[in-house]
């Protein structure tokens, strides 16, 4: 119980920081790219990187502050993180194939999904 209330704490603070710092950009951003999200993403895999970095040389965290901090914190304020270290650490396994087969297919099937989602609803017949 007490790991589901890290990850669910950690989830809640991530996802009020991504809906705060994605309302703020999108005040000043150019509505034609994506900025929010965008930088949501690369500051999500900045600081997962770092703490991965901390975690990994300085054994720093115990096994319920990742979880607060990987799952939950950073899985609330982007799952694109989480993708970035798996990619790296596939990388630094040195298994540069599968890596590139995670990243190609995520985004592919992804986007692809996305796709089969909306024309799913668009061939349904209307509610009301």
């Amino acid at each position: 119980m007490t790991n589901i209330l890290l990850v669910g704490i950690g989830g809640f603070l991530g996802s009020v920081a991504r809906y705060k710092l994605g309302s703020w950009l999108l005040l000043s951003a150019d509505a034609r790219f994506p900025l929010g999200t965008f930088v949501i993403n690369v500051t999500g895999c900045l600081v997962i990187g770092v703490l991965a970095g901390l975690a990994e040389r300085h054994a720093a965290f115990t096994p319920e502050a990742k979880l607060f901090l990987f799952t939950g914190l950073l899985g609330g304020f982007t799952t694109f993180s989480a993708f970035g270290l798996e990619t790296v650490l596939l990388l630094r396994r040195g298994e540069p194939l599968v890596a590139t087969a995670y990243v190609g297919l995520s985004v592919l099937l992804g986007v692809a999904a996305v796709w089969l989602g909306i024309k799913t609803i668009e061939w349904l017949p209307r509610w009301a």
